[in-house]
């Protein structure tokens, strides 16, 4: 399963119960896969991916104005009315810092992953709330291509809380 095979998030959960939903999800990620594809490239940082409204819901963070604009530009290339897409995206020029940084260790701890562990129960641990997985994620993109893949004795960056 690839990074945007899942719908995360709020919203999400409630999805999981309506097909209808999961298979619009589908069809709307299908559509916009460059636009995922880019956001994944420029490093931009999602904490919601869903349906919504029967639109894309996307809320994210991009590590600069420039990730942002090339973000909304593929966007626009593959519909410009975006009658089907709703996109929140801020900048944080710290992302920047820290994608640069990312698995070096720096600005975190490290954390050996224990049979049983997924990163929503690691990012419990550390931060007190499950849905925070994707900040792991990101820390560790050297290391990790899936967030719904991590192996026992693999060692994770933990970026501070």
């Amino acid at each position: 399963m690839g990074l945007f095979d899942r719908m995360f998030g709020r919203g999400a959960e409630a999805a999981e119960k309506q097909p209808d939903v999961e298979k619009r999800f589908n069809e709307l990620k299908q559509k916009y896969q460059t636009v995922l594809r880019t956001a994944d490239q420029q490093h931009i940082q999602f904490q919601n991916l869903h349906v919504q409204d029967n639109q894309l819901y996307i809320k994210a963070t991009a590590p600069s104005e420039d990730a942002k604009s090339k973000f909304w530009d593929q966007i626009k290339l593959v519909n410009p009315s975006m009658d089907d897409i709703k996109a929140d995206i801020d900048v944080n020029q710290n992302l920047a810092q820290g994608a640069a940084v990312s698995g070096s260790g720096r600005g975190g701890q490290t954390y050996t992953v224990k049979a049983g562990d997924t990163l929503s129960k690691v990012s419990k641990q550390f931060y007190g709330d499950p849905n925070q997985y994707m900040r792991i994620f990101y820390a560790n993109r050297d290391k990790l291509s899936d967030p719904d893949k991590i192996q026992v004795g693999q060692e994770l960056t933990i970026p501070k809380g």
